[in-house]
């Protein structure tokens, strides 16, 4: 009895570890879009910092982004289990959110493109400068990652929270907290690699020698030192995408009308409708955003 009453409960176990398993892994797939804009956005975050100081920002930023995290999960937890009807509510406004991200990025990039390239060419002119305090503007920068890190895990545990609101409260715990902890390392880890690729390039093309192997290597450092610039730029196309194909779909399921008529279209299609609405409710938001801070700019005056 007893030993049939332990393969029960083992039994048990194992299926909650398979549905935990499977919803982290729906969980995961559904926060991409804030995925990859979180790794686009944080190694752009230690840019301007020394060489031999970027691991340590970037680790303080790690260390940050768990108390963050630690923040969030108990609290999500606790909507969930106080007020179940605020979940979806805070998913359509995650979502909103991600696509306003998007459509300010590109409005940002296409409006204020040549203030950008100035303010960056000014912060690189101010490094050179011996008089500036790198100590304080490493702090400023750390303070920053990891404010924006506060609103991506937000997204990121508000996404996923959605995925498991109607699970077992363990169940819910151990998604949320997985995917809390798969995220930071996921990310920081990735970011801690990105911002060392140049110096890996640096360091593989500088290498001396005639033989073959030697010039491959040279080869190769010279291609990541090519490549590292492309690949944040990649990271910051692919993020944007998907956070209107992320956010676009969390809003189209929130609208039962135009929900139940993407589910008779082909996935694609579905995908391309997902990411209009992305696009159009993120204009909205932003319109709204702009309207809103102009007007109250002249109440202001």
């Amino acid at each position: 009895m007893a030993g049939s009453s332990l393969f029960a409960l083992l039994d048990d176990i194992a299926s909650v570890l398979d549905d935990v398993a499977i919803l982290t892994k729906v969980a995961a797939k559904k926060t991409a879009g804030v995925l990859g804009d979180d790794l686009a956005l944080n190694a752009q975050q230690v840019a301007g910092v020394a060489s031999d100081r970027e691991i340590p920002v970037v680790w303080a930023v790690a260390k940050g982004s768990l108390v963050n995290k630690a923040i969030l999960v108990p609290a999500a937890l606790a909507i969930s289990a106080l007020a179940p009807w605020l979940v979806t509510p805070l998913l359509m406004v995650g979502g909103l959110y991600l696509c306003f991200e998007g459509v300010e990025k590109l409005h940002h990039k296409f409006a204020h493109g040549k203030e950008e390239h100035a303010r960056r060419e000014e912060l690189s002119q101010a490094l050179s400068d011996p008089a500036v305090d790198l100590v304080q503007f490493e702090k400023e920068k750390i303070k920053g990652a990891i404010r924006t890190d506060f609103v991506l895990s937000a997204e990121i545990i508000v996404i996923a929270l959605g995925t498991v609101a109607d699970k077992p409260f363990q169940t819910q715990l151990a998604v949320l907290a997985g995917i809390a902890l798969l995220m930071t390392v996921g990310v920081y880890g990735f970011v801690a690699g990105i911002v060392k690729l140049d110096d890996a390039g640096l360091w593989l093309h500088a290498r001396q020698g005639g033989s073959a192997a030697t010039r491959a290597v040279r080869a190769l450092g010279a291609g990541l030192l090519r490549g590292a610039p492309l690949l944040m730029k990649t990271l910051s196309v692919v993020g944007t995408a998907a956070m209107f194909l992320v956010g676009g779909g969390i809003l189209a399921h929130g609208i039962a009308p135009l929900h139940h008529w993407n589910e008779t279209l082909p996935g694609l299609v579905q995908n391309l409708v997902n990411g209009a609405t992305g696009i159009v409710g993120g204009s909205i938001a932003l319109a709204l955003f702009l309207g809103g801070s102009a007007i109250l700019a002249r109440l202001r005056r």
